[in-house]
Formats: structure tokens, C-alpha cells, sequence
């Protein structure tokens, strides 16, 4: 491309930070040192090198000495194998609608599983067991997809959170049952930081068998990981990921992420930054008295309804996602990079826009 075709690519991407999700912002620096680190000589590849049994160890660290973790390059990749793993193809996932693995995953679990995905509607992003015994019917009834395992976000697709207590709740619910709970934690470090609390105890300590830990959507550049936190689910599962084309061969560089993201807490950091913005963006949204916050702002997401009339004239400098057109609701991500002015500056630009509509 030469000298001058990189320029352009320079002056293409100096844009403003948006507010459209946590995947498009860049991989913290301390991240990619760790990267460059391990680059270094050669190592024996698809996970048998040093880099990825540190990993492997803090995640024993975090999620008790008996969690088996397996990395995968993404988090779609994370959910449907993790979940092939422990269900068979007349099984069925129960999740709420707005979950990603009912709306953002192309229908990859019914394509790779095989099983059924039933959903219930939700104000907030939440399962209860009170909306779970809508599908608890046909149980042991061969022309009817059998319930197997719940499946919950951390933090849900809306911003909120689980509370410990209510994972330990519905993972009683589905034990009792003799099904399993599995939990998607795309923005799971969001999490933590909302209920300061250790991953631990609403995860393992909550009664969740299988999770996604997530880590692109706070910094990192890619790599998922599946834990396995109740003993004896992972038997088979080399082979699922090997069939689920999601081995690494060159894992190392997926493991030395996780290195960097739990040295030092970068993780908690990265997530902290997030959050305080989202709680900043929301506040200064409040003051407008045209805009209305739908939703509780738990992580590092700010949903509002925005008048159409200016939306897609502040969008054109600050890249959002519509959430429900017909209404106009909007969603809008922080990311571990957010900073105040990025805030302000977007307040300030929305402001003169509903100024000059109402003139």
C-alpha cells in the first residue's frame, strides 16, 4: 500500500470515540505488551506451553481449583459449544429474548446443537422462575423438546445485573429439576464491578455449572474462555472444540491476554472505567428533559429514548445502535477507553441539536 496509502488509513480512523458497544473500542496497551512478550521463540502449540497453564491457573485461582477452562476464539464460539457440551439434540435452552444467544448468534445453537431455544420476554433483561414455568410442561414426554438447561447473561444484554442471590435462586431451580445453568459473561467484569464482588460468588459459589468468561467487550483483542465449574462436565469437550473448529494452534497468544487482564486487576480497572461513564452519561441525560432513561444503568450500558428528529443527526458524529426504533430507544455502550470529554462532548452536541429544533 506504501507511505501514502497508510496516511489515509490514519486520517480515515480519526474519529470520534462512539458509544455503539465495547467491541469497537481498541485493546489496552498492557494487553498487547503481554502479546508481544510472548512472542518470543518457539513453544509447543494448540495449549501445551507455558502461557496457556498460567492461564489455566488463574482461572483456578478465581474459579476454585476444580474449574476445567477451555479458550476459543469468540464468544459465540464460547456459548454453543459450551452448551453442545452438556445438552443432546432434544433438549432445550431456556433464556430470556434479548439474550445474545437468541438474537445476535444467527441461530447457531439450533444449527450446531440441534436443540430448541425458548424465550421469555422480560422488562429488564432478567430471568425469574416465575417466567422459566412457562416452558416447564412435557417433561418426560417424547413428542416435546425436553428443558435442560437455563441459560442467563452477566450483565444482560440491557445493562443490568444479576444479583448473587438470584443466580443462586434460579440455579437451585434448575438443580432441583436436574438441569443445569449456564451463564453468558460477554460483559461478565461489568459485572463484578456493579456488585463488587469476586467472580466467584455469583458464579461457582452461586450454583452456575457452565460459564463464558468474555473478555474483548474490556480490552482485550480476542479469545473467549469456557469454564466448566461443576466437576465432571468437561469430559469430551477436547473433542467438541477440536469438531467446533475453535482449537488454537498457536493458543499462546489467547492465553498471555488473560495474563495481562488479571495482572494487577487491569480487568476490574478497565470495567470500573466503563461503568463510571455509563453512570456519567446517564446522569447528564437525566438533565435533558427530552430524553428519558429506560433502563437501570447497572454496567456499562445507557438505554434512552432520544426524539428522532435529532437522533440521526447527532449519530452521524457519535456511532449508537437503535435498541426499539418504533419508540425510539436507543442503546449506548462505554468502553474501557470512554473518557469524560467523550461524555461531554456528546451531551453538549445533542443539546445544540433539540436547541435548534425547537426553534
Amino acid at each position: 500500500m506504501g507511505i501514502r496509502g497508510s496516511l489515509w488509513i490514519m486520517e480515515k480512523i480519526k474519529v470520534k470515540r462512539g458509544f455503539g458497544s465495547d467491541n469497537n473500542a481498541g485493546v489496552h496497551p498492557d494487553i498487547l505488551k503481554e502479546i508481544i512478550f510472548s512472542n518470543s521463540g518457539h513453544v509447543i502449540g494448540y495449549g501445551s506451553d507455558v502461557y496457556t497453564e498460567t492461564a489455566m491457573n488463574i482461572f483456578k485461582e478465581h474459579f476454585g481449583s476444580s474449574v476445567e477452562t477451555f479458550l476459543v476464539f469468540t464468544g459465540t464460539a464460547a456459548n454453543v459449544l459450551g452448551l453442545s457440551s452438556i445438552t443432546k439434540t432434544w433438549n432445550s435452552v431456556i433464556t430470556v429474548s434479548t439474550a445474545h444467544l437468541e438474537g445476535d448468534e444467527c441461530g447457531a445453537p439450533e444449527k450446531f446443537i440441534g436443540c430448541k431455544v425458548l424465550v421469555v420476554d422480560t422488562p429488564d433483561g432478567k430471568i425469574t422462575t416465575d417466567l422459566i414455568e412457562k416452558h416447564m410442561h412435557g417433561l418426560d414426554f417424547e413428542h416435546h423438546s425436553q428443558p435442560k438447561v437455563i441459560s442467563i447473561t452477566q450483565a444482560t444484554e440491557m445493562g443490568t445485573v444479576y444479583t448473587a442471590a438470584e443466580i443462586t435462586e434460579i440455579a437451585g431451580y434448575a438443580h432441583d429439576r436436574g438441569m443445569l445453568l449456564h451463564m453468558d459473561g460477554a460483559r461478565i467484569a461489568n459485572a463484578a464491578v456493579s456488585l463488587n464482588l469476586p467472580f466467584r460468588a455469583f458464579t461457582t459459589d452461586a450454583g452456575v455449572d457452565v460459564l463464558s468468561f468474555g473478555g474483548t467487550k474490556n480490552g482485550m483483542m480476542f479469545g473467549e474462555s469456557i469454564c466448566f465449574l461443576k466437576p465432571g462436565l468437561s469430559a469430551d469437550f477436547k473433542y467438541i472444540r477440536k469438531q467446533g473448529m475453535q482449537l488454537a494452534s498457536k493458543m499462546r497468544f489467547i492465553s498471555a491476554q488473560y495474563i495481562g487482564y488479571f495482572r494487577n486487576d487491569l480487568w476490574k480497572k478497565c470495567a470500573s472505567t466503563s461503568n463510571t461513564m455509563a453512570r456519567l452519561l446517564a446522569e447528564q441525560l437525566k438533565q435533558i428533559p427530552e430524553v428519558k432513561i429506560t433502563q437501570e444503568v447497572q454496567s456499562n450500558g445507557v438505554f434512552a429514548i432520544i426524539p428522532k428528529d435529532v437522533v440521526e443527526k447527532v449519530r452521524a458524529h457519535y456511532f449508537f445502535y437503535p435498541w426499539d426504533e418504533k419508540r425510539s430507544e436507543w442503546r449506548l455502550m462505554c468502553s474501557w477507553d470512554t473518557e469524560e470529554k467523550d461524555v461531554e462532548d456528546f451531551i453538549e452536541l445533542l443539546k445544540k441539536e433539540l436547541s435548534s429544533l425547537s426553534r
